[in-house]
């Protein structure tokens, strides 16, 4: 027992797989530190309802101190690793501080990708924080209120034209929610303006939206959007993001608020390690999700890569982060149990989910495929079911159905500063 009350695990990262890991290691006496360069475990698959005024930020966030209040195993630490020393076991902080270990993980998710265009980022946000959601609303609300006062009916039409750049789950997402937004909750808010005149614009370089989705369901969800009101280019990528609006194949549009849901790139733990990464950046791990030739350095969630998955790469999501963040708490403890024998990893698809506006969805769960008012509904039941905390899952269950019944939502605010001229 003294040998496992040494043990020190460092888990950098404090999302779904971090958080899983730390869960799993409950009652094996080791030492566990979460070290993480925000307060909170965020439940990035209602972000997006930040971002649209749906939700506010205290239904999906919670602070990990206070998850882990009772757990007096875990030290909780604010800091922002900036690389690994291996050959010291330990961890490096952007201030300076070292945090060594016997054991690491690494769950530092990722951020949005541009494809060689980060010039882009300051006219086309995208979703991957709380900071990034209350930045996304403002600029969102605010184009309304912009819109209100503007004379110039070319300049008004811009700041009533919304473009979403990828057509993945999160785009169809924000897409269905900013329309429901415009055209359905705002128009008796407003004097001077229709908001239903608003253009939501879905931009997919693919041939269809939703395409880890099967054809059929991406038909669906097509259709569904376009019965709320949105456009839907497909086939042509954006070439220009700028504070005018975007240029796709030959056209441009003026738009004053741009979202991109296209990409994401992993954190640098790879070459923290010098491991080998995929072209977004995720370290290549072995099947036992450690680093190649560290086998005291497990590294999880959006920040790897595996084919897990019948052969193939085991998808960015909630589910697999934290299917990932299990298999290691359990590997850790038979490790101190003696038992070092290899464990690969083996991830088992639960379904794909996404919501379209505030009654239909789609979801697949491969033997089962579901669309339409009841899929919401299930798709509502399941994010509620997996939110911490009762008065989390209560808190988000009535402003949902606040929202379905009267069609008015509580967290329209503008934060961050009064009105300027420009969002951007």
């Amino acid at each position: 027992m003294s040998a496992v009350s040494a043990h020190h695990v460092v888990i950098v990262g404090g999302g779904f797989g971090g958080l899983a890991v730390a869960h799993g290691l409950k009652g094996t006496g080791v030492r566990i530190t979460i070290v993480d360069q925000r307060n909170h475990h965020l439940f990035q698959p209602l972000l997006y309802q930040v971002g649209t005024a749906t939700l506010a930020t205290s239904e999906i966030a919670w602070p990990i101190r206070q998850l882990f209040r009772r757990r007096k195993d875990i030290t909780t630490l604010l800091g922002v690793a900036s690389g690994v020393d291996a050959a010291a076991r330990e961890v490096l902080l952007e201030d300076g501080g070292r945090i060594g270990y016997d054991t690491l993980v690494l769950a530092t998710g990722a951020r949005h990708a541009y494809f060689g265009h980060d010039e882009w980022e300051p006219y086309a946000p995208a979703l991957k924080t709380l900071e990034d959601a209350t930045s996304i609303r403002r600029r969102i609300l605010l184009s309304f209120e912009l819109a209100e006062r503007e004379s110039d009916e070319a300049l008004r039409r811009a700041w009533l034209t919304f473009v979403i750049v990828g057509g993945g789950a999160t785009g169809v997402e924000l897409a269905g929610a900013i329309a429901d937004l415009a055209f359905v909750t705002l128009p008796d808010e407003f004097r001077h303006i229709d908001t239903r005149k608003a253009r939501v614009l879905l931009i997919e370089a693919g041939p269809r939206i939703l395409p880890t989705f099967t054809p059929d369901l991406s038909a669906y969800a097509h259709a569904a959007l376009e019965r709320l009101g949105v456009e839907i280019q497909l086939g042509i990528p954006v070439s220009e993001c700028s504070a005018q609006g975007v240029v796709f194949g030959e056209q441009r549009l003026d738009a004053k608020v741009i979202l991109w849901a296209a990409g994401v790139r992993a954190s640098p733990a790879a070459a923290w390690l010098g491991a080998p990464a995929d072209g977004a950046g995720r370290l290549k791990v072995a099947a036992d999700l450690t680093a190649p030739g560290r086998p005291e350095v497990f590294v999880v969630g959006d920040t790897a890569t595996i084919d897990a998955w019948h052969g193939k790469p085991v998808p960015g999501i909630a589910p697999a982060a934290k299917q990932q963040g299990t298999h290691v708490a359990d590997t850790i403890k038979r490790r101190l149990a003696g038992d070092s024998s290899p464990r690969p990893f083996r991830y088992r698809h639960s379904g794909n989910l996404a919501t379209i506006g505030k009654r239909a969805a789609v979801i697949d769960f491969g033997w089962l495929k579901v669309r339409g008012y009841i899929a919401w509904w299930i798709w509502g039941l399941a994010h509620i079911y997996f939110l911490i905390g009762v008065r989390n899952r209560l808190a988000v269950a009535l402003s949902w159905l606040w929202i379905y019944l009267l069609g008015t939502r509580g967290a329209c605010l503008i934060t961050q500063g009064p009105p300027r001229n420009e969002p951007h």
